[in-house]
């Protein structure tokens, strides 16, 4: 497979992880170890730590986001965020779509499409999250299910935005999709976007894997002209798991 020549990105997903305290640290121990990267190094981490890493990451390759929003702008929403909120708090992207905010708190995609459509609007560069079951994944349903989650998320999308293909069964079970699979995706990804957003803007969206990447699998992934970069969750939680995935792309 051909090296990819696009921006490389690799966006790290926390989730529910890491006290404010926590998070400096680790901000203090990867910026060394990174600063000399060409990736494009993005980090979505708790609400509580947005507004510290965004004052700590000042002067380094690294971005901080978030990992959900609401659509609304205000209201009456209890322990909801608004796009505007994580905007002050120092917020350059968000994470939207992630198959546990879909499974666990059972977001469909009309609602994921607003959450975009706000994100967009309020200049922050969404990751939209696309994947299949295992179930869907056996029946061969990935192309199918990846086309309908893209055309349904991205309803009234005009603006250039990132999309992370992670198949459901892969995400934190250890059984990372391999290259092929991951890349059929991409392309009927590719396909779907320039259907929606036009084959300009559509070409240039960064697609990424996720799905149990690791420091040994990453190399196959990141080789593949197919693949844009990584969303890596439990190997971003310690910086020398992460740096050292980042330290591949340069490979």
């Amino acid at each position: 497979m051909a090296k990819q020549t696009r921006p490389c990105y690799i966006v790290g997903n926390w989730k529910m992880y890491k006290t404010i305290d926590q998070a400096v640290a680790f901000i203090d121990q990867i910026a060394p170890l990174v600063a000399n990267s060409s990736c494009k190094i993005m980090l979505a981490v708790p609400y509580t730590a947005i507004q510290p890493l965004s004052e700590k990451v000042k002067g380094t390759n690294i971005v901080i986001g978030a990992q959900n929003m609401n659509d609304a702008t205000e209201g009456a929403f209890t322990g909801e965020i608004a796009a505007i909120m994580l905007k002050e708090a120092g917020a350059e992207f968000v994470l939207l779509g992630h198959s546990e905010r879909r499974i666990y708190f059972k977001e469909d995609n009309a609602f994921i499409n607003r959450k975009v459509l706000k994100a967009l609007d309020s200049d922050l560069m969404p990751i939209l999250c696309v994947g299949e079951s295992f179930e869907e994944h056996q029946d061969k349903q990935t192309d199918k299910v990846v086309a309908q989650q893209l055309t349904e998320c991205l309803q009234g999308v005009k603006k250039e935005l990132m999309v992370a293909y992670e198949p459901v069964w892969a995400i934190g079970t250890g059984l990372a999709a391999t290259p092929k699979v991951a890349e059929s995706a991409m392309k009927q990804a590719k396909a779907v976007l320039g259907d929606i957003l036009g084959d300009k803007v559509g070409s240039k969206v960064p697609l990424l894997y996720g799905g149990s990447v690791s420091p040994k699998n990453a190399q196959e992934f990141l080789e593949s002209s197919e693949i844009d970069g990584l969303l890596v969750g439990s190997a971003s939680l310690a910086a020398e798991s992460f740096a050292q995935i980042i330290s591949l792309q340069a490979k």
